[in-house]
């Protein structure tokens, strides 16, 4: 029988940060899903780290790949859930009865789509409050005109309308599969204020790293999806907004 949940996590040489990721899946108290894990052929313990783990349904492969959404593709070719949730090395749910909170949204109704909200925390685990983006309670593909409005992690996908990566983005192709997908939607459903999941905000993650980068590519993407003026109008609306987050961001990552 199928498990309901897939969670996928991508990893290479995560060892340092994988332990929050693993312990958060090993205690959730809903036990209806497998575990999936592909690493990027890493040269520390993140393999064995996780092997160790003893959590239930779990498949990990590690092989070199194109970078982090050739992996994530990699991962939901593995799947065998429902849905797919991905779970990068270092977030993890935020508390014990996520899953089960999302199963018993899933049971309402015929939902494509399951999300919710999400805290930060820094690498001690320190909580540092909700994104500067909110989930909103009614989600549909125009939401993601404003941004990424749910969080990747927080955004739980029906595998069957789940579509591959772009792998022509190399930053932003979450937020343009997250677009793909609410396309495809016939029903999103919203599991309340809780949080559920815990974001990891490191100055050494990829998107921190790439933050042009990702920018430019994000704004491509909105040009794509919802029309070059109305994106360009958007934008000098989202200045503002743009620079108080980085300031936030900055003063958080630097403490």
């Amino acid at each position: 029988m199928k498990p309901l949940f897939s969670i996928i996590t991508v990893t290479y040489n995560a060892a340092c940060v994988i332990g929050r990721t693993l312990y958060s899946i090993a205690r959730q108290q809903f036990g209806d899903y497998e575990y999936v894990v592909v690493d990027g052929a890493s040269s520390d313990d993140t393999v064995s780290r996780v092997k160790a783990s003893g959590i239930a349904q779990m498949r990990v492969i590690s092989e070199r790949d194109r970078g982090l959404y050739d992996a994530m593709n990699k991962g939901l070719r593995l799947a065998d859930g429902k849905y797919v949730i991905f779970l990068n090395a270092g977030d993890a749910f935020a508390s014990p009865d996520v899953l089960g909170r999302l199963a018993a949204k899933a049971a309402e109704g015929e939902y494509d789509i399951l999300y919710g909200q999400t805290q930060l925390v820094d690498e001690a685990g320190r909580m540092l409050g909700g994104r500067h983006l909110a989930a909103p309670p009614l989600l549909t593909a125009d939401s993601f005109k404003q941004g990424m409005l749910v969080c990747h992690q927080a955004f739980v996908v029906r595998r069957e309308i789940a579509p591959p990566y772009d792998l022509r983005y190399k930053y932003s192709a979450d937020y343009e599969w997250c677009i793909r997908c609410l396309l495809r939607s016939r029903g999103n459903g919203y599991v309340g204020d809780e949080p559920i999941i815990n974001f990891l905000v490191t100055a050494s993650g990829t998107t921190e790293r790439n933050r042009r980068a990702s920018l430019c590519e994000r704004f491509k993407i909105m040009c794509r999806y919802y029309g070059v003026l109305p994106t360009v109008w958007r934008h000098v609306m989202f200045v503002p907004r743009f620079l108080k987050e980085r300031r936030r961001m900055q003063k958080t990552i630097g403490r």
